[in-house]
C-alpha cells in the first residue's frame, strides 16, 4: 500500500479550510492524503470568527461587520456545498444554505452635501439565478455593456428631474451608444481599431451632450444630482478603461495610479465623480486608507474598478446577502463539521511560532501547545437553540483543570499575539508552554500556509530568506487595523428616526465619517440568540470602520491589546454621543445611554460596557490593503519558490485581489489544483476569462 502523503494545513481561516474542503472533495482522498489543520485558540474562522457570549444572553460578538456579496461565485458554490452534504433535519436551525443566508437588495450611501450628512438610498434590482450555480461573464467588456445600460437609465432620471434635458435628440447619443455597445463583438480581443474609434467618439457625444449644460449648475435636488453622479462615472470609467486598453488587457494594467486620481484623469468632474459617494465608498468597503489615516487614502484603481463592477453587474440573486445568525455560526461551524466528517483532524490550542525552510522545502513547524486536552480531541462547539456554535471562550471544561481555572482567573486570550499567558504558565507551573515541532517527511510531506502576510515576518523570517516572492509580499503588502463595535438596543431601528424600510429590509450604511464609517443593524440574528426575560434587545447594531493605528510594540507588552481595545471603545462613545445623529434623528443630541440594553443596569454612559467593542490589531487580524501597485507582488498559491510549500489567503493574488471571504475561498481553491488538480478552473480568476 502506498504511504500517504502528509499535508499540515496551518491557520484556520477560510482559505485554509476552502482548501481542506476541496481537497478531500475528491474520491478516494483518503486514500492518498492525511490532512491535519493546526489551529491557535479554540477556534476556526481567522477574520470572520465569531463567538457565543454566554454570561449576556448567548449573544453573537462578532470580529466586523460581515456580509456576502451576490457576486460571490465559489463561496457560494461551496457553501451550498457543505450544506447540501451536513444533511441537517427540515425544521433545525440554519438547515440550508437559503436559511443561513438572507438576500438583501438596500444600501445606503452616507452623502455628505455641505456640512449636511443625506442617505443615498440604493435599492438594487434583483438579477436572474442564484449565487453560486453558474457565473456572470466577469470580464471588463462584458461589465462595461452593463455599465452603458445603466447609463441609459441615469440619464432617464436626469431628464425627469430636468426639464432643458427632457428634448428627445439629448437622448440619442445614449441610444447610440448602447446600440453600438451591443453591435461589436463580445470579446473585446476582437475589436478593430476601427471599432475602438467609435467607440471613443460615442462616448465623447454622449460626455458633450451633458456637459455643459448640467456639470456648470449648482444642483442641490438629490435625485437629479445623484443620477448625475451616475452618469459622470459611467462615462468616465468606460472612457478610461477604453483609452487605457483595460478591455484587452485586464483590470491590473491600471494598477499603477490611485483610483481617484485615474479618474481625475480621465476626466471625472471632481464633485461628481473622483470625490462623490460612490467613489469615497469604494475606499471605506476596502478599509483603503494607510494606517488607518483618513487623510491618506490609497486604492489600486485596477482593483478597485474591478470590485465595483463585479459587485455591480456581476451578481447572482440579490446584490447583498446578510447571514441569520454569526459567521461562526452560519460558515464556520458547518465547515468544521463537514470536515471533520470526511475526517481531516483538527488540533486547537497548537501556535505557529516558527516556520524553517531546509534549502528548497520547508522544513520543520515549531508550535506551542497553549492548552492540554485530558481527552485526546477537543469537541469545540456548543449547541445553543438547537444551533452548532463556537463560544467565544474555550470550553474549559474539556482542558486540564489547572490550565482552565488559570485561564479564567486572568481572561487570557489565546488569540493575542501579545497573549500573558506564556508568562502566567511559567510563573504557575515553573516552565514555559510545551512545544511540539513538526517534521519533513515524518509528520508533514506539504505544507498549506494559511496565516496572514502580517504574521510572516513574525514566524518565519528564515523563510522570506529562501524565498524572495515573499520577502517581496511581506515587504510591499501593507495592513490596515479595523475595529468594530455592538451595540444592543431596547428598541428597533424604525424608533431611531430611520424610517426607510424597503421591503423591510434594514439599511446597510457606508461612506460615513471616520471613525467607524460603517453602519448595519444585524436585527435578523437576534432569534438565534437567547436572552432571558421581558428585557431582550429589539435590535442589534454594528459599525466598522479602519482605525488609525500605525505602531506595534514587541511581544513583550502585553497591555498592547487592552490600550487598543480601549481606543476602539473610546472612538465608539464618541460616535454615539456626538455623531449618531445624522444616521438616527431620534438622537440628535446623543445617544440615551438607558436605549443600551444592559442586564446589569448601570446608569449612564456605563451601560454602555456591556455592549461588545475590539480592536483588530493581531497580524492575523489585519485588513490586507490593496495600495498602488501592490497587487503586483500577491502571489500565487505556488508562487514561495519552496517545492513543498503551498499558500491561502485573501492576501493572495486571485483575480479579484482584495480583503474578502471570495479571495480567500479563491485562494484555497489554488491551493488544492496546484496539489492534485482539482478544481481544474476557478470562476473570476482571470478578468479576460481564459
Amino acid at each position: 500500500m502506498a504511504q500517504l502523503q502528509k499535508i499540515a494545513i496551518l491557520g484556520g481561516g477560510a482559505g485554509s479550510l476552502a482548501a481542506a474542503f476541496y481537497l478531500t472533495a475528491q474520491i478516494g482522498w483518503r486514500e492518498r492524503y492525511e490532512i491535519t489543520v493546526y489551529q491557535q485558540g479554540w477556534r476556526l474562522g481567522g477574520k470572520g470568527a465569531s463567538g457565543r457570549n454566554a454570561a449576556l444572553g448567548q449573544r453573537i460578538e462578532e470580529h466586523g461587520l460581515h456580509i456576502w456579496g451576490g457576486f460571490y461565485a465559489n463561496a457560494f458554490k461551496m457553501i451550498r456545498a457543505v450544506y447540501d452534504e451536513l444533511g441537517r433535519a427540515p425544521g433545525t436551525p440554519l438547515a440550508s444554505w437559503d436559511q443561513a443566508f438572507r438576500p438583501h437588495d438596500y444600501m445606503v450611501l452616507a452623502e455628505l452635501v455641505g456640512t449636511e450628512w443625506r442617505p443615498w438610498q440604493l435599492v438594487l434590482p434583483r438579477r436572474p439565478g442564484e449565487p453560486g450555480i453558474g457565473s456572470d461573464p466577469v470580464t471588463p467588456w462584458q461589465m462595461a455593456i452593463e455599465a452603458i445600460t445603466w447609463l441609459r437609465r441615469w440619464h432617464s432620471d436626469v431628464r425627469a428631474a430636468a426639464p432643458y434635458l427632457r428634448a428627445p435628440e439629448v437622448g440619442a447619443p445614449f441610444d447610440a451608444l448602447l446600440a453600438l455597445a451591443h453591435a461589436l463583438p463580445g470579446d473585446a480581443r476582437d475589436h478593430t481599431d476601427s471599432d475602438r474609434e467609435l467607440l471613443a467618439r460615442a462616448l465623447l457625444r454622449v460626455e458633450r451632450r451633458i456637459r455643459e449644460p448640467v456639470y456648470a449648475a449648482v444642483i442641490q435636488d438629490d435625485q437629479t444630482r445623484r443620477a448625475l453622479i451616475g452618469l459622470n462615472i459611467g462615462i468616465t470609467v468606460v472612457k478610461g478603461m477604453l483609452a487605457d486598453g483595460v478591455f484587452t488587457r485586464g483590470f491590473d494594467v491600471i494598477n499603477d495610479e490611485d483610483f481617484r486620481g485615474w479618474l481625475t484623469r480621465h476626466g471625472g468632474s471632481l464633485e461628481l465623480c473622483v470625490n462623490s459617494a460612490i467613489v469615497h465608498g469604494m475606499y471605506s468597503q476596502l478599509f483603503a486608507f494607510e494606517d488607518g489615516d483618513p487623510g491618506r487614502p490609497n486604492l489600486e484603481a485596477g482593483t478597485a474598478l474591478r470590485w465595483l463592477m463585479r459587485m455591480s453587474f456581476a451578481y447572482h440573486g440579490a446584490v447583498i446577502y446578510r447571514m441569520e445568525a454569526g459567521m461562526g455560526d452560519a460558515v464556520f461551524a458547518p465547515m468544521y463539521e463537514v470536515l471533520a466528517r470526511r475526517g481531516v483532524r483538527f488540533e486547537f490550542f497548537h501556535r505557529v511560532e516558527e516556520i524553517a525552510p531546509d534549502e528548497d522545502f520547508v522544513g520543520s513547524v515549531r508550535m506551542t501547545v497553549q492548552a492540554a486536552v485530558p481527552a485526546g480531541a477537543y469537541q469545540p462547539l456548543v449547541s445553543i437553540k438547537g444551533l452548532p456554535c463556537w463560544p467565544n471562550v474555550p470550553n474549559y471544561g474539556q482542558l486540564e483543570p489547572e490550565q482552565a481555572a488559570l485561564m479564567q482567573e486572568h481572561g487570557v486570550d489565546l488569540e493575542s499575539y501579545w497573549s500573558d499567558w506564556p508568562a502566567l504558565y511559567r510563573q504557575a507551573f515553573g516552565k514555559p508552554l510545551p512545544e511540539r515541532t513538526l517534521l519533513r517527511g515524518r509528520d508533514f510531506d506539504q505544507v498549506v500556509l494559511g496565516l496572514p502576510i502580517a504574521t510572516l515576518p513574525l514566524l518565519a523570517p528564515g523563510l522570506l530568506v529562501a524565498s524572495p516572492p515573499l520577502q517581496a509580499a511581506a515587504s510591499r503588502l501593507r495592513t490596515v487595523v479595523t475595529q468594530a463595535c455592538q451595540v444592543w438596543l431596547d428598541r428597533e431601528t424604525r424608533d431611531l428616526g430611520w424610517t426607510y424600510e424597503p421591503n423591510g429590509e434594514e439599511p446597510i450604511l457606508t461612506n460615513f465619517s471616520i471613525p467607524y464609517d460603517t453602519w448595519a443593524p444585524m436585527s435578523q440574528v437576534l432569534p438565534s440568540e437567547a436572552w432571558p426575560g421581558p428585557n431582550a434587545p429589539r435590535s442589534i447594531q454594528y459599525f466598522c470602520g479602519a482605525m488609525t493605528l500605525a505602531e506595534f510594540p514587541p511581544q513583550s507588552d502585553t497591555g498592547f491589546p487592552a490600550r487598543a481595545a480601549a481606543l476602539a471603545k473610546a472612538n465608539a462613545v464618541e460616535l454615539l454621543q456626538h455623531r449618531i445623529g445624522a444616521l438616527w434623528p431620534a438622537a440628535r443630541a446623543g445617544i440615551p445611554w438607558q436605549w443600551l440594553v444592559d442586564p446589569f443596569d448601570a446608569s449612564g454612559a456605563a451601560r454602555f460596557d456591556r455592549q461588545y467593542w475590539r480592536a483588530n490589531i493581531d497580524p492575523s487580524e489585519r485588513y490586507v490593503l490593496s495600495l498602488t501597485g501592490s497587487s503586483a507582488y500577491r502571489p500565487v498559491s505556488t508562487g514561495s519558490g519552496l517545492k513543498n510549500l503551498f499558500l491561502a489567503g485573501d492576501w493572495l493574488r486571485t483575480g479579484l485581489d482584495s480583503g474578502c471571504v471570495e479571495a480567500a475561498v479563491m485562494s484555497g481553491m489554488q491551493a488544492s489544483r496546484a496539489l492534485t488538480g482539482y478544481p481544474e478552473s476557478i470562476p473570476g480568476d482571470s478578468d479576460l476569462g481564459d
